[in-house]
């Protein structure tokens, strides 16, 4: 006799590739719990733990946190999820991070949303902000009223530094850079599941689809990990 065991997947795609609401619509779908990287790396360096502090001190140099201190954080962050199933977003980010959570568990499918760089590039330099208040406008689906100043107050809408043009081609290409190995890494393993498109209301369909055949049939057989 079959039990159904925890279901773990971790999700992948370029900043603007629409992670964020896949992730949320997958979470409240299936119940799975997300995990995010950066918002475990932000909770610990506001609350200063050892790691945090660790992982401030490399971000505020300008460098790069190393693969095994991250890679601590977010496998203790795991461990306490032990009998849930989970989505991972953010994480793994190199081929060492990923062999780090292969040594502590195994990962169900790895979803990755292949939008392409031009798509993002609009989507995001489109983008504009009123700092105050935190309200998000797109010059292409959600324009201001008037051109540049917020509905509400009439104040100047600003472009984040992330935002801009010369950035966002910086950020993609270093995605690009980092991340193919990673889903090189997932996919000799055959759990790479790629899904690619422009508009997430089109591509959600079928990661639904995918998850909706793929989770019933994750069994464990009694008294077996």
């Amino acid at each position: 006799m079959g039990l159904l065991r925890v279901f773990r997947a971790v999700i992948m795609g370029p900043p603007g590739s629409g992670k964020g609401t896949v992730s949320n619509r997958i979470t409240d779908s299936f119940g799975l719990k997300h995990l995010s990287s950066g918002d475990i790396l932000r909770a610990n360096i506001k609350a200063k733990t050892e790691l945090g502090l660790l992982m401030k001190s490399c971000i505020d140099q300008g460098q790069l946190v190393p693969d095994d201190v991250i890679s601590r954080l977010i496998l203790s962050n795991l461990r306490n999820m032990d009998h849930s199933s989970w989505l991972l977003d953010g994480f793994p980010r190199t081929v060492a991070q990923a062999e780090s959570l292969d040594s502590m568990c195994t990962v169900d499918t790895v979803i990755n949303l292949d939008v392409p760089f031009q798509t993002i590039k609009e989507r995001l330099t489109s983008r504009w902000l009123h700092l105050p208040s935190g309200r998000v406008y797109n010059t292409d689906f959600n324009p201001p009223k008037i051109p540049g100043l917020d509905d509400v107050t009439g104040e100047p809408l600003i472009q984040r530094e992330d935002d801009t043009p010369e950035t966002v081609t910086r950020r993609l290409k270093a995605y690009e850079f980092q991340t193919q190995p990673v889903l090189e890494y997932y996919r000799s393993k055959g759990v790479l599941e790629t899904f690619s498109g422009t508009e997430t209301n089109k591509i959600w369909p079928h990661v639904h689809t995918f998850l909706t055949r793929k989770i019933p049939h994750v069994q464990q057989i009694c008294g077996q990990a």
